[in-house]
């Protein structure tokens, strides 16, 4: 039986969810490949921590550049123009990392894969979401953020394959070469596809800068520290955790991989979890309950001396609230802004956001060799998470509001009515 969610949505919807889910993990998959490969990497090239590091956060630097530009853009010419364009983009640059001779090239290659990494969720997530009916949007964001799991596990599958079945400097690199025909399927998709209601009812096209405008900016200062110790947390685990169970740990690549498998696993039920409970509990309380049982959890797993059974039995935990917290953040981020804006407070906001966390994967790399992995990666982590809930604590509910007519079922505040004065006094 579909669940409501996904019955709520019309032919039109139903396409534009999968070729979006699609696009989501092709997107995660080649951005991923590069923490799996690390430890090969490490060996082969003979990188420091600190230039592992770098090599992690300049996608992720990089990444704010892209979502903000397409998100911008995205504004101007439409979702499905910009979209068309960024699927293309994250397969050639992936492509150019598998083609790098050296450390330089493929420090090159990973800044322009970042570009196309933030542009495709950007826009995809502002498309979806002036698709999905007010009631259902939590739970059709949510489950889509899923496909960042599944991209995750092929990345892990496909370098499991490699590392198996090839010599390791040939291996690192076939594995940039998995999702290009996928990819140039999916462009086909999008060719005939069409922008979504909200889009095209609007008129007015405001300059990217009214994010910043005074009846405007305390949304972006909020969507931006949000996305910032959202992604500050995540990346610090996804970076790093393989290599610290291989080389702290002592695991086989096998054993590394049941990890990494639970870890993933967690994450789908977090997002299940976390799409259910924005609908039905609101987006603060969700962001709020996830953050702080982050916390917790990882560390309880990184600042205590645990075996390996009992860190297996924690990974999936720590996977469950480290991914679900993402169900939370497209609605929120989508829902801050108008119509004319939503582009570009969104790709401002989540890859400023992935911009700044992009500094994390570096600081975690300079203090393992005064902390050790677990607990660098654990306080970063642990960090990051304390400045989700500060957010939290200022952030207004948005549940319930309709994207194409402003209406919200509950309080909008004075500061919605702000943002959309703003919007009318451009038009």
């Amino acid at each position: 039986m579909r669940p409501v969610w996904f019955r709520s949505l019309d032919g039109t919807g139903r396409r534009a969810f999968w070729s979006s889910y699609a696009g989501f993990t092709i997107d995660a998959m080649n951005v991923q490949l590069y923490a799996f490969i690390l430890p090969t990497l490490l060996a082969l090239w003979g990188l420091t921590p600190s230039g592992a590091g770098l090599l992690a956060s300049a996608a992720l630097i990089s990444g704010a550049l892209g979502g903000w530009l397409a998100g911008s853009l995205s504004d101007r010419i439409g979702r499905i123009r910009v979209l068309r364009g960024t699927i293309i983009w994250v397969a050639a640059s992936t492509l150019l990392c598998g083609l790098a001779r050296d450390y330089d090239e493929l420090l090159l290659a990973r800044l322009i894969q970042g570009i196309g990494f933030g542009a495709e969720w950007a826009v995809g997530v502002v498309f979806m979401s002036e698709i999905a009916p007010p009631a259902t949007r939590g739970r059709i964001l949510g489950t889509l953020q899923s496909a960042w799991a599944v991209g995750w596990g092929l990345a892990a599958a496909t370098v499991a394959i490699a590392v198996a079945w090839l010599p390791p400097e040939i291996g690192w690199r076939v594995v940039f070469f998995v999702a290009l025909l996928p990819a140039l399927a999916l462009l086909l998709v999008r060719k005939n596809m069409q922008d979504s209601p909200a889009f095209a009812a609007t008129r007015q096209r405001q300059s990217w800068h009214r994010i910043f405008s005074r009846e405007v900016w305390p949304s972006t200062v909020k969507g931006s520290m949000l996305a910032t110790g959202m992604h500050g947390g995540y990346w610090a685990i996804a970076t790093w955790w393989p290599t610290m169970l291989r080389v702290e740990r002592g695991l086989t690549t096998a054993e590394t991989g049941v990890h990494t498998t639970a870890l993933i696993g967690g994450s789908l039920l977090g997002y299940a979890l976390g799409a259910w409970l924005t609908d039905f509990a609101g987006r603060r309380l969700t962001l709020g309950a996830f953050a702080l049982a982050g916390i917790v959890t990882v560390l309880a797993a990184t600042q205590f001396q645990l075996s390996t059974h009992a860190l297996l039995v924690l990974t999936p935990v720590l996977g469950l609230f480290a991914l679900g917290i993402y169900s939370t953040v497209g609605p929120v981020l989508t829902e801050l802004y108008p119509t004319s804006l939503r582009g570009s407070g969104l790709g401002f906001c989540y890859n400023i956001g992935r911009g700044f966390a992009g500094i994390t994967p570096i600081a975690v790399g300079s203090s393992i060799s005064a902390l050790g992995f677990s607990q660098a990666i654990g306080l970063y982590v642990a960090g990051s998470y304390a400045m989700v809930l500060i957010v939290v604590v200022r952030l207004r509910e948005t549940r319930g509001i309709d994207l194409l007519t402003g209406d919200s079922g509950e309080s909008q505040g004075t500061e919605r009515t702000a943002i959309a004065s703003a919007a009318r006094s451009e038009a």
